[in-house]
């Protein structure tokens, strides 16, 4: 996509997604800048484009933050994946340190996890100012009760640390379905949904351009 696509005519907004390893973040990354690409909103970066670290592509996961560049109808966003695994947590605090609102991962199958509630309250301490969830693998539980469970589980550990858990949204789908093209309502229709929870919930932020110049510095 040409440069001028992202001219930021529209509001700008940093977001990013945070959550356990093997929970979904970069697959969802990819997904979003799929399905955005099919409305020139975006350009569609795949999964191993995102994990650009040969380490990365090797074992799977993400170990630094990477950042893509999209709109929505609303706004334009830059967008930073955030690493799940434990051992770079510290990758995690400076990529979460710049976002304006922040999509939380959740497998359904699995529910929050260890680094989940690690990841919830850096976001609390680093000041992440709102959160929007994306329950993701909903394919793989076929128990609708377990659903609940896992959403009333997240609610309260947002409530835990302070974030507004009875109001916060939650999308179920599955990322894997949208990247592989399925239309369905956990496909490309959950992404869709998240894109406008995020547009709603997510405050457009105030910059303060008469201030000092602040450049965040991000690896040395």
């Amino acid at each position: 996509m040409a440069k001028e696509k992202f001219e930021r005519k529209k509001p700008h907004a940093n977001v990013g997604t945070i959550g356990h390893v093997d929970h979904g973040k970069t697959t969802l990354t990819a997904a979003i800048t799929k399905h955005l690409a099919t409305k020139k909103l975006a350009t569609f970066i795949p999964f191993d484009q995102i994990d650009k670290a040969p380490e990365e592509k090797e074992r799977g996961i993400t170990i630094a933050t990477s950042h893509v560049e999209y709109e929505s109808e609303k706004r334009h966003y830059a967008h930073v994946d955030c690493p799940g695994h434990a051992d770079y947590v510290k990758n995690m605090i400076s990529g979460a340190a710049q976002m304006d609102g922040a999509i939380w991962v959740v497998s359904a199958s699995d529910g929050p996890m260890p680094q989940t509630r690690e990841h919830i309250l850096l976001a609390r301490q680093v000041g992440v100012p709102s959160i929007v969830v994306y329950l993701n693998k909903v394919d793989m539980v076929d128990d609708k009760e377990l659903l609940d469970l896992v959403e009333l589980e997240v609610r309260e550990l947002l409530t835990k640390y302070e974030f507004p858990g009875d109001e916060i949204p939650i999308v179920k789908g599955s990322a894997l379905k949208a990247l592989e093209g399925d239309n369905s309502e956990i496909g490309t229709g959950s992404i869709q949904k998240l894109l406008d929870e995020v547009d709603r919930y997510i405050p457009t932020p105030k910059r303060p351009i008469d201030k000092p110049f602040l450049m965040p510095v991000e690896d040395v």
